[in-house]
């Protein structure tokens, strides 16, 4: 199955209770983190909602 490599590229002061949430249960806490998460549904609406604060690409 394939991966989604998720890399914080912007900070989370400022931003909705909802955008830090979510960037904390994909695993972020800081600028030039980076996890790799299953390419499922849910991750995908997660990353929809913090789109503009990270980077994503697919790995194999």
């Amino acid at each position: 199955m394939a991966q989604l490599k998720v890399q914080q590229t912007r900070s989370t002061i400022g931003r909705k209770a909802n955008q830090r949430e979510t960037m904390r249960s994909l695993g972020l806490k800081r600028i030039g983190d980076v996890v790799v998460k299953e390419d499922r549904p849910e991750i995908r609406g997660m990353v929809q909602t913090v789109r503009h604060l990270v980077t994503v690409e697919e790995v194999e």
